[in-house]
């Protein structure tokens, strides 16, 4: 049985490989290191994510949003970031986004690692979490899938407050009780 509180968006996650935590107020230069990477954001909406008043923005909005940072557990080094967010406690639905990850972890276990760490932590209360993308974004899309996310539709949607755009949804749903 899910537990009756509200769903913790400030878990302290680890795994073998990774670290997650509450992102602090001063780790803002640790995560611009990962993030002034333009080819981070050239598949993403925010294109220009990797200007520093850009990050500045995304920065204040990830404080005051229970942003995760993802450290290294062997180096202690800051890698990347990402969020539960859109918590539906009545459809027990939970999304997973924001997302991102320093270039040199591309391709490998980490994105798997992460999301199977937010995965478990989210799934002691939803039972389904989505994943908005945006549909230019083969990289995500693809890192998704290999997860095992399925795609479900594509559809206009608000997040952090701005203009409704057009979005790819995945989703994973909860193993059923019992398996």
């Amino acid at each position: 049985m899910r537990p009756l509180i509200p769903f913790d968006t400030d878990p302290i996650l680890t795994g073998p490989h990774l670290h997650v935590r509450p992102i602090r107020p001063d780790e803002f230069e640790a995560l611009y290191a990962v993030a002034s990477d333009p080819l981070m954001w050239k598949q993403h909406p925010a294109k220009n994510r990797s200007e520093r008043a850009v990050f500045e923005a995304w920065f204040r909005s990830a404080l005051s949003q229970h942003a995760l940072v993802v450290e290294e557990r062997a180096s202690g080094r800051v890698i990347g970031s990402s969020r539960y967010y859109h918590w539906d406690a009545a459809s027990r639905e939970v999304s997973i986004g924001y997302t991102f990850i320093a270039r040199d972890h591309w391709g490998g276990t980490t994105n798997a690692e992460l999301k199977q760490l937010m995965l478990a932590h989210a799934f002691k209360w939803a039972s389904i979490v989505w994943f908005h993308v945006d549909p230019g974004n083969m990289r995500s899309q693809k890192a998704l899938r290999k997860i095992g996310a399925t795609l479900s539709h594509t559809a206009p949607i608000v997040i952090n407050g701005e203009a409704p755009k057009e979005y790819v949804f995945f989703r994973i749903d909860a193993a059923p009780a019992g398996s």
